[in-house]
């Protein structure tokens, strides 16, 4: 289609035309080989600079022939002694028709022409795709929260005045600036999901609904347990127990100990037709546990993460991301 609109134009729009796009293609090839020392690519750089010089030599010929272009007399000698003939004269009040003398195009004016026409065409296909709109696909989409619709929830749930579920859990955990709190903006949620469980042990008494946002890097959990243990209770308990790297801090002024653990590995073999392998341990993990209340009268939100790699975020993206979700969660009541 472009081949056919080019043979079409005038010789005085087209060449140009070939001038213009020759040589800018050529230099920001050239520039690009030269720069990350692609030498193939420098070739078609050539290419097209050489193409563009011998359209330059083209169009300098045109304009030298235009120039020297001159009315030619008769080669004839003998007719420059024949003397012209008197024309019968038409009648009074009537002239001969004349040919309309034909004015030649203005090859400089077709080639501002060019040049603006080659403008207009370029700012359009470099707006174009800005105001369009985009159905790209290819961009991946953040994953959201799946809700269960019509799941009754646990008996623990209606016992419990203002719990929270797994579905409000999800929902307060994976918002927009999660990635940036991890320290990787650039990246987008592959999972999202939150379950309205109870806690294990408790013969179903106790609830503890628990939600799970997962990206390439890190993977954030969020559990709240409501159960009688305090933060206080919870940090003799890892002083007696002598845990590594524990810290007290305070979350919108709630007590929290900020603790490090690791996951648990499942290997599980489909097929040979066996059940689960033993449970190993995974890489390592920091959580962040906050009581549901000022006062600390019992029960915590833990928010753990770790990563496949091992490395960890900081202990600021931890509180960063409590601060994010514990608004979410209704302060637990006497």
């Amino acid at each position: 289609m472009l081949g056919l609109l080019f043979r079409l134009l005038p010789f005085w729009v087209r060449e140009p035309l070939f001038i213009v796009v020759g040589s800018v293609f050529g230099v920001r090839i050239m520039y690009l080989a030269l720069r990350d020392h692609e030498w193939p690519a420098a070739g078609i750089g050539v290419v097209f600079l050489v193409f563009t010089a011998v359209r330059v030599h083209t169009v300098i010929r045109a304009l030298r022939a235009r120039r020297n272009a001159r009315p030619t007399a008769s080669a004839d000698p003998a007719d420059s002694a024949v003397r012209p003939q008197p024309q019968p004269q038409p009648p009074a009040g009537r002239r001969p028709a004349s040919a309309a003398p034909q004015k030649e195009p203005n090859a400089w004016g077709q080639a501002v022409a060019a040049v603006a026409l080659f403008a207009v065409l370029g700012a359009a296909l470099w707006l174009g795709p800005r105001l369009l709109p985009s159905d790209d696909v290819s961009t991946p989409q953040a994953a959201s929260c799946s809700r269960e619709e019509g799941e009754a929830l646990p008996g623990a749930y209606e016992k419990t005045p203002r719990a929270v579920t797994g579905d409000e859990l999800c929902t307060a955990l994976n918002s927009p600036d999660l990635a940036r709190l991890l320290g990787t903006p650039a990246e987008t949620a592959t999972v999202a999901s939150g379950t309205s469980d109870t806690a294990p042990l408790t013969d179903g008494k106790v609830a503890q609904p628990e939600a799970q946002v997962q990206f390439d890097t890190y993977t954030v959990n969020v559990s709240v347990a409501y159960n009688e243990l305090s933060i206080a209770q919870y940090v003799n308990l890892m002083e007696a127990g002598k845990e590594p790297e524990v810290r007290t801090v305070s979350v919108l002024d709630r007590p929290a100990v900020l603790s490090s653990g690791h996951t648990m590995a499942i290997e599980i073999d489909l097929g040979s037709g066996g059940s689960g392998g033993p449970v190993e341990q995974g890489p390592p993990s920091r959580t962040l546990s906050v009581a549901l209340d000022r006062k600390d009268r019992g029960g915590y939100c833990d928010i753990t993460v770790w990563s496949r790699s091992g490395a960890l975020p900081d202990d600021s993206a931890l509180l960063a991301i409590a601060e994010t979700v514990l608004p979410a969660i209704p302060e637990r009541t006497a």
